[in-house]
């Protein structure tokens, strides 16, 4: 494709783990240059941190994921030869960027005022578990503890489940979304205006932000309790059909729709009792009830083939191995394989975001650590 959109953008990236490295692998994928500074012989704490048993040329599978199509710079930060070695780079950069926790930056010199004075024009961001301030700043910032907190655990699975979380890092990848959209805006400006900016995102804000629905409904209604449907539970508010449910063969994805219409369309005349939205709320309960049972009587294609047509919002709950092997999945190209320099090839996932019709692809893989950090002194002339 043509030049990518941040081709020419340089991110000196201190941050490790999943949130912000995911930042500026999208910063990354929209074509700006990410130079990793890692510890010496550690590197990223990410590098071994095992989300499971795979292993990846020597390395966390994770890591792999969160940073491919970055370069990779060693230096010891507490070490002034080092210091100022990156203090120019920083003097070259458009993005600093680091997910440390309060206080930290102080100790290694690369606090926002430092790092101002070094570069006026930066576009400076950081990531952290509770913000700078209060009582909670140095609790860590974990994505399963800020689920906990947040109240994120109390909308999924069903009524008597207890606290459910969602099985991915979500609230890690939602902070590092918010914090590549607040680095883009401030270079919109420092490319317009010559002035850089300070971008600061919390995890617990993004787990907050992502609930917006949810939190609106609570203020609303006068602060009751989140009450989940007593089965086939998929969302806490929303009235029936709403919900996942089993079929004779596999599982069914029912979303917003009226009643008595799904009663007609499915032969479901116990359905067609309930007329008002309003007894889709109340009588919630019930009607999932009923439609539990009536859909197992038949597999889920034959549910599809009468709902589909009708344009009633159902699909199919499949599982990778299924979805992967869809047309419809095939002609995304969502899956590219990368190359690391030794040779190692592994496929990931690929940008989501299409400019001017074209893909965001790389065939970049993750960097070794501290592979570039001989190119990146004589380039620079540390």
């Amino acid at each position: 494709m043509e030049n990518k959109p941040l081709e020419g953008i340089l991110v000196i990236d201190f941050s490790q783990y999943l949130s912000a490295p995911s930042a500026s692998l999208r910063l990354a994928d929209l074509g700006a240059r990410v130079i990793k500074i890692e510890k010496p012989q550690t590197g990223d704490n990410c590098r071994s941190l095992y989300f499971s048993n795979l292993v990846m040329n020597g390395e966390s599978s994770m890591f792999h994921a969160i940073n491919r199509n970055k370069q990779s710079y060693c230096a010891d930060l507490k070490v002034e030869d080092d210091r100022k070695k990156v203090y120019k780079l920083i003097e070259k950069a458009d993005v600093v960027m680091h997910n440390f926790r309060p206080g930290v930056v102080e100790k290694l010199g690369i606090d926002f005022d430092t790092v101002k004075s070094i570069n006026p024009g930066i576009v400076y961001a950081e990531l952290s578990g509770y913000g700078k301030e209060g009582v909670w700043k140095n609790k860590p910032g974990l994505d399963l503890l800020l689920q906990s907190i947040s109240g994120l655990t109390q909308l999924n699975g069903n009524d008597g489940a207890g606290p459910v979380p969602i099985g991915l890092a979500v609230v890690d990848i939602l902070s590092g979304a918010h914090l590549a959209q607040g680095i883009l805006s401030c270079l919109y400006r420092k490319v317009t205006t010559g002035k850089g900016g300070r971008v600061e995102v919390s995890m617990l804000e993004s787990a907050l932000e992502y609930q917006f629905e949810s939190v609106t409904c609570f203020h609303r209604d006068g602060g009751k309790p989140t009450v989940r449907p007593k089965s086939n539970s998929a969302h806490a508010y929303l009235g029936a059909p709403y919900g996942v449910y089993p079929t004779k063969n596999g599982h069914l994805a029912l979303a917003m729709g009226s009643i008595p219409v799904l009663g007609d369309l499915l032969g479901c005349p116990a359905l067609k009792n309930y007329e008002t939205p309003q007894s889709w709320f109340d009588k919630r309960d019930e009607i999932k009830d009923i439609l539990a049972n009536h859909l197992q009587t038949k597999n889920t294609a034959d549910w599809l083939a009468v709902l589909e047509p009708a344009d009633f919002w159902c699909a199919e709950v499949m599982n990778w191995k299924t979805l992967f092997d869809k047309e419809a999945f095939k002609i995304l190209n969502m899956i590219q394989e990368v190359s690391m320099s030794d040779g190692y090839k592994f496929k990931t996932t690929r940008c989501p975001i299409q400019v001017n019709s074209g893909w965001l692809t790389s065939e970049i893989g993750t960097p070794k650590l501290g592979e570039h950090t001989a190119v990146i002194q004589k380039e620079f002339s540390l």
